[in-house]
């Protein structure tokens, strides 16, 4: 039934997501916050859930048991939770979660100024995951037909990091993660 699999994804994320993943914030509050972001830009409930579960690939695979973790090699985390979902979630969810990495990429390559807004952890992060894209990335990556939410998601994402941050609770977002599963 959805409204058990939309619980058991946020039970999973709730209880998960206490760990602190190289960032001043827990993942349960980067979540929080990246889907208050996406919220506030009135955007629709596909990409807030996209913004609330974007790095529930990092959860999945447990970086933190690993002493290199995500500085040493690149997990994909985004490709991990993008399959992952890709059981509950259509596309329009899944697909700006996987490619909210190659934002990343893609924004250091167009921007310089955007390399100096990241957060040490990302920066690090960016090394690993292949730095700056090349130009035949570039022109494929500008391809993508999901683009555009994959850059929203990637600029929330760098936002949703400030320590303190009043947010709503993990079960405001219950309605909106139902309303996009599949039924798989």
């Amino acid at each position: 039934a959805p409204e058990g699999r939309s619980m058991a994804l946020l039970d999973f994320l709730g209880e998960r997501g206490q760990k602190f993943h190289y960032e001043e914030v827990t993942q349960l509050e980067h979540a929080l916050q990246c889907a208050a972001l996406a919220e506030a830009a009135n955007v629709g409930h596909t990409l807030i859930t996209s913004a609330l579960l974007h790095d529930i690939g990092h959860l999945l695979v447990d970086e933190e048991d690993d002493q290199e973790g995500m500085m040493g090699r690149d997990s994909y985390h985004e490709e991990t939770g993008a399959d992952f979902l890709a059981m509950f979630f259509p596309p329009q969810v899944t697909d700006p979660i996987r490619l909210h990495v190659p934002a990343k990429r893609y924004l250091c390559t167009m921007n310089n100024d955007y390399w100096d807004s990241l957060s040490e952890a990302s920066r690090q992060s960016l090394t690993v995951q292949g730095g700056k894209m090349s130009a035949q990335e570039k022109i494929r990556f500008e391809k993508n037909p999901d683009l555009n939410d994959a850059l929203r998601l990637r600029i929330w994402d760098d936002q949703a990091k400030i320590p303190g941050r009043a947010t709503l609770p993990l079960q405001h977002y219950t309605n909106m993660v139902r309303l996009c599963l599949t039924s798989n």
